[in-house]
Protein backbone atom coordinates (compact mmCIF):
# COMPACT_ATOMS: atom_id res chain seq x y z
CA UNK A 1 0.00 0.00 0.00
CA UNK A 2 1.06 3.60 -0.51
CA UNK A 3 0.27 4.07 3.16
CA UNK A 4 -0.68 1.69 5.97
CA UNK A 5 2.62 -0.03 5.22
CA UNK A 6 3.58 -2.74 7.69
CA UNK A 7 6.96 -2.27 9.38
CA UNK A 8 8.92 -4.04 12.04
CA UNK A 9 9.68 -1.99 15.15
CA UNK A 10 13.35 -1.40 14.17
CA UNK A 11 12.27 -0.23 10.70
CA UNK A 12 9.77 2.16 12.25
CA UNK A 13 12.33 3.58 14.68
CA UNK A 14 14.70 4.28 11.79
CA UNK A 15 11.99 6.33 10.09
CA UNK A 16 11.06 8.19 13.27
CA UNK A 17 14.62 9.29 14.01
CA UNK A 18 14.52 11.81 11.17
CA UNK A 19 11.15 13.35 12.08
CA UNK A 20 11.52 17.03 13.07
CA UNK A 21 8.13 17.26 14.82
CA UNK A 22 7.44 13.99 16.56
CA UNK A 23 4.64 13.50 19.10
CA UNK A 24 3.86 10.20 20.85
CA UNK A 25 0.42 9.50 22.33
CA UNK A 26 0.22 6.31 24.36
CA UNK A 27 -2.15 4.24 26.45
CA UNK A 28 -0.97 4.58 30.06
CA UNK A 29 -1.28 0.81 30.41
CA UNK A 30 1.68 0.40 28.04
CA UNK A 31 3.86 3.21 29.34
CA UNK A 32 6.85 0.85 29.19
CA UNK A 33 6.42 0.45 25.43
CA UNK A 34 6.20 4.21 24.96
CA UNK A 35 9.39 4.71 26.97
CA UNK A 36 11.27 2.19 24.83
CA UNK A 37 10.05 3.87 21.65
CA UNK A 38 10.81 7.40 22.85
CA UNK A 39 14.33 6.54 23.99
CA UNK A 40 16.77 8.02 21.49
CA UNK A 41 14.08 9.68 19.37
CA UNK A 42 13.59 13.44 18.90
CA UNK A 43 10.20 13.44 20.66
CA UNK A 44 8.79 16.91 21.19
CA UNK A 45 6.06 15.70 23.55
CA UNK A 46 4.75 12.35 24.84
CA UNK A 47 1.19 12.23 26.08
CA UNK A 48 -0.37 9.45 28.13
CA UNK A 49 -4.12 8.86 27.86
CA UNK A 50 -6.67 6.64 29.56
CA UNK A 51 -7.66 4.25 26.77
CA UNK A 52 -11.18 3.18 27.72
CA UNK A 53 -14.45 3.29 25.80
CA UNK A 54 -15.76 5.92 28.22
CA UNK A 55 -12.71 8.12 27.53
CA UNK A 56 -12.83 7.57 23.76
CA UNK A 57 -14.61 10.89 23.29
CA UNK A 58 -14.31 14.24 21.58
CA UNK A 59 -13.27 15.74 24.93
CA UNK A 60 -10.13 13.56 24.99
CA UNK A 61 -9.38 14.51 21.39
CA UNK A 62 -9.66 18.20 22.26
CA UNK A 63 -7.17 17.72 25.11
CA UNK A 64 -4.69 16.28 22.57
CA UNK A 65 -5.31 19.17 20.18
CA UNK A 66 -4.56 21.66 22.95
CA UNK A 67 -1.28 19.89 23.72
CA UNK A 68 -0.33 20.09 20.05
CA UNK A 69 -1.21 23.79 19.92
CA UNK A 70 0.78 24.48 23.11
CA UNK A 71 3.79 22.79 21.48
CA UNK A 72 3.32 24.88 18.30
CA UNK A 73 2.86 21.75 16.18
CA UNK A 74 2.66 22.57 12.49
CA UNK A 75 1.06 20.67 9.63
CA UNK A 76 4.37 18.85 9.24
CA UNK A 77 3.99 17.10 12.62
CA UNK A 78 3.73 13.33 13.01
CA UNK A 79 1.57 11.74 15.74
CA UNK A 80 2.47 8.20 16.80
CA UNK A 81 -0.24 6.15 18.52
CA UNK A 82 1.04 3.49 20.93
CA UNK A 83 -1.61 1.16 22.32
CA UNK A 84 -4.66 -0.80 21.33
CA UNK A 85 -7.55 -0.02 19.01
CA UNK A 86 -9.04 2.71 21.22
CA UNK A 87 -5.74 4.58 21.14
CA UNK A 88 -5.17 4.21 17.39
CA UNK A 89 -8.78 5.21 16.62
CA UNK A 90 -8.61 8.27 18.85
CA UNK A 91 -5.15 9.45 17.80
CA UNK A 92 -5.95 8.95 14.13
CA UNK A 93 -9.06 11.10 14.51
CA UNK A 94 -7.10 13.79 16.35
CA UNK A 95 -4.57 13.80 13.50
CA UNK A 96 -7.32 14.02 10.89
CA UNK A 97 -8.76 17.26 12.26
CA UNK A 98 -5.73 19.15 13.63
CA UNK A 99 -5.07 22.00 11.17
CA UNK A 100 -7.21 20.06 8.64
CA UNK A 101 -5.01 17.02 8.91
CA UNK A 102 -1.51 15.96 9.94
CA UNK A 103 0.29 12.63 9.60
CA UNK A 104 0.06 9.80 12.10
CA UNK A 105 1.44 6.29 12.53
CA UNK A 106 0.32 3.31 14.57
CA UNK A 107 2.28 1.11 16.96
CA UNK A 108 -0.45 -1.35 18.00
CA UNK A 109 0.32 -3.29 21.16
CA UNK A 110 -2.68 -5.66 21.14
CA UNK A 111 -3.59 -8.53 18.85
CA UNK A 112 -6.94 -6.94 18.07
CA UNK A 113 -5.27 -3.74 16.90
CA UNK A 114 -2.57 -5.56 14.90
CA UNK A 115 -5.08 -7.56 12.85
CA UNK A 116 -7.88 -5.01 12.63
CA UNK A 117 -8.27 -1.72 14.46
CA UNK A 118 -4.92 -0.15 13.54
CA UNK A 119 -5.24 -1.03 9.85
CA UNK A 120 -7.19 0.76 7.17
CA UNK A 121 -7.50 4.38 8.24
CA UNK A 122 -10.83 4.29 10.06
CA UNK A 123 -10.58 6.72 12.96
CA UNK A 124 -13.17 7.89 15.40
CA UNK A 125 -14.59 8.45 18.86
CA UNK A 126 -17.80 7.51 20.63
CA UNK A 127 -20.75 9.78 21.28
CA UNK A 128 -23.63 9.35 23.73
CA UNK A 129 -22.73 5.71 24.30
CA UNK A 130 -22.68 4.76 20.61
CA UNK A 131 -19.50 3.45 18.96
CA UNK A 132 -17.45 5.65 16.64
CA UNK A 133 -20.26 8.05 15.78
CA UNK A 134 -17.71 10.79 15.04
CA UNK A 135 -14.86 9.86 12.75
CA UNK A 136 -12.96 10.19 9.52
CA UNK A 137 -11.03 8.11 7.03
CA UNK A 138 -7.33 8.93 7.26
CA UNK A 139 -4.57 6.47 6.41
CA UNK A 140 -1.59 6.08 8.76
CA UNK A 141 1.91 6.52 7.42
CA UNK A 142 2.70 3.02 8.62
CA UNK A 143 1.60 0.35 11.11
CA UNK A 144 4.04 -1.65 13.21
CA UNK A 145 3.49 -5.41 13.54
CA UNK A 146 5.56 -6.50 16.54
CA UNK A 147 4.95 -10.00 17.90
CA UNK A 148 6.86 -9.31 21.13
CA UNK A 149 4.12 -6.96 22.33
CA UNK A 150 1.62 -9.83 22.34
CA UNK A 151 3.63 -11.87 24.85
CA UNK A 152 2.57 -9.58 27.68
CA UNK A 153 -1.17 -9.51 26.93
CA UNK A 154 -3.64 -10.94 29.46
CA UNK A 155 -5.39 -14.05 28.11
CA UNK A 156 -8.78 -12.34 27.92
CA UNK A 157 -7.39 -9.50 25.82
CA UNK A 158 -5.55 -11.96 23.62
CA UNK A 159 -8.74 -13.92 22.98
CA UNK A 160 -10.53 -10.71 22.04
CA UNK A 161 -7.94 -10.20 19.32
CA UNK A 162 -8.41 -13.78 18.15
CA UNK A 163 -12.08 -12.99 17.49
CA UNK A 164 -11.10 -10.24 15.05
CA UNK A 165 -8.50 -12.44 13.38
CA UNK A 166 -10.99 -15.26 12.89
CA UNK A 167 -13.50 -12.73 11.54
CA UNK A 168 -11.04 -11.72 8.83
CA UNK A 169 -10.45 -15.32 7.81
CA UNK A 170 -14.19 -16.09 7.86
CA UNK A 171 -14.83 -13.44 5.28
CA UNK A 172 -11.91 -14.09 2.94
CA UNK A 173 -9.74 -17.13 3.74
CA UNK A 174 -11.39 -20.39 4.78
CA UNK A 175 -8.08 -22.26 4.82
CA UNK A 176 -6.53 -19.78 7.23
CA UNK A 177 -9.65 -19.98 9.41
CA UNK A 178 -9.32 -23.75 9.72
CA UNK A 179 -5.57 -23.48 10.36
CA UNK A 180 -6.05 -20.91 13.09
CA UNK A 181 -8.85 -22.82 14.83
CA UNK A 182 -6.91 -26.09 14.70
CA UNK A 183 -3.80 -24.40 16.09
CA UNK A 184 -5.70 -22.74 18.92
CA UNK A 185 -7.61 -25.91 19.79
CA UNK A 186 -4.32 -27.81 20.11
CA UNK A 187 -2.14 -25.16 21.69
CA UNK A 188 -4.78 -23.52 23.86
CA UNK A 189 -2.99 -20.21 23.46
CA UNK A 190 -1.75 -17.82 20.78
CA UNK A 191 1.70 -19.33 20.38
CA UNK A 192 2.87 -19.61 16.77
CA UNK A 193 0.38 -17.05 15.47
CA UNK A 194 2.85 -14.53 14.04
CA UNK A 195 2.38 -15.66 10.44
CA UNK A 196 -1.40 -15.73 10.83
CA UNK A 197 -1.39 -12.21 12.29
CA UNK A 198 0.44 -10.91 9.23
CA UNK A 199 -1.86 -12.90 6.94
CA UNK A 200 -4.93 -11.32 8.54
CA UNK A 201 -3.38 -7.85 8.36
CA UNK A 202 -2.60 -8.27 4.67
CA UNK A 203 -6.14 -9.46 3.91
CA UNK A 204 -7.61 -6.37 5.53
CA UNK A 205 -5.07 -4.09 3.85
CA UNK A 206 -5.94 -5.57 0.45
CA UNK A 207 -9.66 -4.96 0.97
CA UNK A 208 -8.99 -1.40 2.12
CA UNK A 209 -6.75 -0.78 -0.90
CA UNK A 210 -9.59 -1.77 -3.22
CA UNK A 211 -12.25 0.20 -1.33
CA UNK A 212 -10.66 2.81 0.97
CA UNK A 213 -13.87 4.75 1.74
CA UNK A 214 -16.21 1.77 2.24
CA UNK A 215 -18.27 2.31 -0.88
CA UNK A 216 -18.61 -1.42 -1.51
CA UNK A 217 -16.35 -4.38 -0.66
CA UNK A 218 -14.90 -2.89 2.53
CA UNK A 219 -18.28 -3.25 4.23
CA UNK A 220 -17.62 -7.00 4.59
CA UNK A 221 -15.12 -6.14 7.33
CA UNK A 222 -18.13 -5.38 9.52
CA UNK A 223 -18.88 -9.10 9.90
CA UNK A 224 -20.05 -9.56 13.49
CA UNK A 225 -19.86 -5.84 14.19
CA UNK A 226 -23.43 -4.74 13.52
CA UNK A 227 -24.66 -6.96 16.35
CA UNK A 228 -21.34 -6.59 18.18
CA UNK A 229 -21.62 -2.82 18.50
CA UNK A 230 -25.21 -3.22 19.69
CA UNK A 231 -24.02 -5.69 22.34
CA UNK A 232 -21.36 -3.20 23.46
CA UNK A 233 -24.00 -0.48 23.68
CA UNK A 234 -26.25 -2.66 25.83
CA UNK A 235 -23.27 -3.61 28.02
CA UNK A 236 -22.57 0.06 28.72
CA UNK A 237 -26.24 0.68 29.52
CA UNK A 238 -26.35 -2.25 31.96
CA UNK A 239 -22.85 -1.76 33.37
CA UNK A 240 -21.65 -5.16 32.14
CA UNK A 241 -18.04 -6.04 31.36
CA UNK A 242 -17.83 -7.18 27.72
CA UNK A 243 -14.79 -6.54 25.54
CA UNK A 244 -15.00 -5.56 21.87
CA UNK A 245 -13.68 -8.93 20.72
CA UNK A 246 -16.16 -10.79 22.91
CA UNK A 247 -19.00 -8.72 21.46
CA UNK A 248 -17.79 -9.46 17.93
CA UNK A 249 -17.62 -13.18 18.73
CA UNK A 250 -21.26 -13.15 19.83
CA UNK A 251 -22.12 -10.92 16.87
CA UNK A 252 -20.67 -13.39 14.37
CA UNK A 253 -22.82 -16.19 15.78
CA UNK A 254 -25.89 -13.95 15.54
CA UNK A 255 -24.93 -13.06 11.96
CA UNK A 256 -24.63 -16.78 11.14
CA UNK A 257 -28.09 -17.45 12.63
CA UNK A 258 -29.49 -14.57 10.59
CA UNK A 259 -27.76 -15.95 7.49
CA UNK A 260 -29.27 -19.40 8.05
CA UNK A 261 -32.73 -17.91 8.55
CA UNK A 262 -32.38 -15.85 5.37
CA UNK A 263 -31.48 -18.95 3.40
CA UNK A 264 -27.95 -17.72 2.67
CA UNK A 265 -25.97 -20.20 4.79
CA UNK A 266 -26.72 -23.87 5.21
CA UNK A 267 -28.09 -25.01 8.54
CA UNK A 268 -25.29 -25.74 10.98
CA UNK A 269 -22.92 -22.82 10.34
CA UNK A 270 -23.86 -21.04 13.57
CA UNK A 271 -23.40 -24.27 15.53
CA UNK A 272 -19.96 -24.73 13.99
CA UNK A 273 -18.92 -21.20 14.93
CA UNK A 274 -20.22 -21.72 18.45
CA UNK A 275 -18.15 -24.88 18.76
CA UNK A 276 -14.99 -23.29 17.34
CA UNK A 277 -15.23 -20.10 19.40
CA UNK A 278 -16.11 -21.92 22.62
CA UNK A 279 -13.08 -24.20 22.18
CA UNK A 280 -10.74 -21.20 22.25
CA UNK A 281 -12.46 -19.47 25.15
CA UNK A 282 -14.70 -16.95 23.36
CA UNK A 283 -18.30 -16.30 24.41
CA UNK A 284 -20.99 -17.08 21.83
CA UNK A 285 -24.35 -16.23 23.47
CA UNK A 286 -25.50 -12.63 23.78
CA UNK A 287 -26.80 -11.82 27.27
CA UNK A 288 -29.29 -9.41 25.71
CA UNK A 289 -32.42 -10.22 23.69
CA UNK A 290 -32.20 -9.77 19.95
CA UNK A 291 -35.10 -7.31 20.09
CA UNK A 292 -32.99 -4.93 22.20
CA UNK A 293 -29.96 -5.38 19.94
CA UNK A 294 -31.96 -4.61 16.79
CA UNK A 295 -33.25 -1.43 18.41
CA UNK A 296 -29.63 -0.33 18.91
CA UNK A 297 -28.85 -1.42 15.33
CA UNK A 298 -31.34 1.19 14.09
CA UNK A 299 -28.91 3.86 15.30
CA UNK A 300 -25.87 2.18 13.73
CA UNK A 301 -23.84 4.68 11.71
CA UNK A 302 -23.91 2.26 8.76
CA UNK A 303 -27.73 2.24 8.59
CA UNK A 304 -29.22 3.90 5.51
CA UNK A 305 -32.74 5.06 6.16
CA UNK A 306 -34.75 2.17 7.57
CA UNK A 307 -32.40 -0.47 6.18
CA UNK A 308 -29.19 -1.90 7.60
CA UNK A 309 -26.44 -3.58 5.60
CA UNK A 310 -25.85 -6.93 7.31
CA UNK A 311 -22.77 -9.04 6.55
CA UNK A 312 -23.94 -12.64 6.28
CA UNK A 313 -21.48 -15.55 6.32
CA UNK A 314 -22.10 -18.19 3.67
CA UNK A 315 -19.29 -20.57 4.65
CA UNK A 316 -15.83 -20.01 6.17
CA UNK A 317 -14.08 -17.79 3.61
CA UNK A 318 -17.20 -16.33 1.98
CA UNK A 319 -19.75 -13.68 2.98
CA UNK A 320 -22.40 -11.58 1.26
CA UNK A 321 -23.94 -8.20 2.01
CA UNK A 322 -27.69 -8.03 2.43
CA UNK A 323 -29.77 -4.96 3.27
CA UNK A 324 -32.71 -5.56 5.59
CA UNK A 325 -34.83 -3.63 8.01
CA UNK A 326 -34.43 -4.67 11.66
CA UNK A 327 -37.93 -6.19 11.43
CA UNK A 328 -36.92 -8.32 8.44
CA UNK A 329 -33.77 -9.39 10.24
CA UNK A 330 -35.79 -10.45 13.28
CA UNK A 331 -38.14 -12.49 11.12
CA UNK A 332 -35.11 -14.29 9.63
CA UNK A 333 -33.47 -14.82 13.00
CA UNK A 334 -36.46 -16.47 14.70
CA UNK A 335 -36.63 -19.68 12.62
CA UNK A 336 -32.86 -20.19 12.85
CA UNK A 337 -32.65 -19.66 16.62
Amino acid sequence: MVKDTFLSLPEALDRLRVEPELFVVYDKNVTWVAREICAGLPVRDSIGISASETDKTLETVLELERRLMAANATRGALLVAVGGGITTDLVGFAASIYKRGIRYANVPTTLLAQVDAAIGGKTGVNMDGYKNMLGAFRMPEFTVLEAAFLDTLPQRELRSGLAEMLKTFLLADGEAYRTAVDLLRCAGEASGLQDLVRRAALIKAGIVDRDPLEKGERAVLNLGHTFGHAIEHEARVHGDDITHGEAVSMGMVLAALLSEGAGVAEKGLAARLRDDFTAIGLPTESPYPVEALLEAVRKDKKATGARVKFVLPVTPGEVILKEMTPEEAYDCYLPAK
